[in-house]
């Protein structure tokens, strides 16, 4: 049974960091693209980065570049998302996700797996 466990999430301020962290069990991760995506109540589910099984080709949402960074341990089975400068508007329930065709194809929401989420709240 494929496995999505996010953590690292909470409350904190504008322009503070957090790393979130998402460890998968339950399938081969290095032969996976990795990545995030967001969900803030009454909007839709956002893409906002992924990278590839080797960690050589990483994409990232508009909204998020130059602010997050994925990273991924295939070691340890883990993905990471570095979010630095945290806004009012990255509130939101972050879902990590897997996808065997690659970080393009994970992008475009064609993923095999998803998590539960961990929440994100920004105040101002």
């Amino acid at each position: 049974q494929v496995q999505l466990v996010e953590s690292g999430g909470g409350l904190v301020q504008a322009g503070d960091s957090l790393r979130l962290s998402c460890a998968a069990s339950g399938l081969a991760f290095s032969e996976y693209a990795m990545g995030w995506f967001r969900q803030a109540p009454g909007k839709e589910r956002e893409f906002v980065a992924s990278t590839s099984w080797n960690s050589d080709t990483t994409y990232y949402g508009e909204p998020v570049k130059g602010r997050f960074t994925i990273s991924r341990d295939n070691a340890k089975n883990t993905v990471y998302l570095r979010m630095n400068s945290l806004k009012p508007e990255d509130t939101a329930l972050y879902y990590c996700a897997a996808a065997r065709r690659g970080a393009w194809h994970l992008r475009n929401y064609e993923n095999d797996y998803w998590g539960q989420g961990t929440q994100v709240t920004v105040s101002s």
